[in-house]
């Protein structure tokens, strides 16, 4: 369809076609980051900018301070703890989640800035740990979707710096964030709907 610009078109001088801006903009978005290999750009630069923000419920904590710690150094592999979930796209669960610690798990999920990873580290968050039976424990991966797993009671700080490393890889492999960039959601991950509503948002 031919959409006239000014007096030009009324003249026969000139026309302008507007085609489906959103098929356009689509078609852009995936030559830049296709063709000139921006997405490879993107991916490699997210492996260099992973904020954690941490959700401590157990001992785990401890060894996640001791990765920051000037021994182990985990910001060379380029990631930052920080405090507020808006300006991170990295959490790392560290030990137990309870019903009441699983609300905020999800909160904090939700508030992270796209596309966002998760690592779950310590026995305690992989399967409960030696709450394993205990009726207010809550699976992570039943809340949140993650990414890597570290076994361990505790696990070392280097289990956590191969955890990132691990992540980092991942990213690269599976074009993480190039692919959330294109799609605008993560496809190799399943975003799971909590069976018991941790924090009443759709009960009646």
């Amino acid at each position: 369809m031919g959409v006239g610009v000014g007096g030009a078109c009324a003249k026969g001088e000139g026309k302008v076609y507007a085609g489906n801006l959103n098929v356009a903009a689509k078609r852009a978005r995936d030559i830049i980051l296709g063709k000139l290999k921006l997405g490879e750009v993107v991916d490699w630069a997210t492996t260099f900018s992973l904020w954690p923000v941490h959700l401590v419920t157990s001992c785990c904590g401890a060894e996640f301070a001791a990765t920051w710690s000037p021994r182990f150094d985990a910001e060379q592999y380029g990631a930052l703890p920080w405090i507020s979930p808006r300006q991170t796209n990295f959490i790392i669960i560290e030990g137990t989640v309870t019903r009441k610690m699983a609300c905020a798990l999800r909160i904090t999920y939700e508030q992270m800035a796209h596309p966002k990873f998760v690592i779950a580290m310590g026995a305690c968050a992989l399967d409960g740990g030696l709450f394993y039976n205990s009726y207010n424990v809550v699976k992570p991966w039943e809340i949140v979707p993650v990414d890597v797993y570290i076994a361990g009671c505790p696990p070392p700080p280097e289990a956590l710096a191969r955890a990132i490393l691990d992540l980092r890889k991942k990213i690269r492999e599976k074009k993480m964030a190039s692919n959330w960039l294109r799609e605008g959601w993560r496809g190799d991950v399943e975003y799971p709907m909590p069976k018991e509503d941790p924090c009443k948002w759709w009960q009646p």
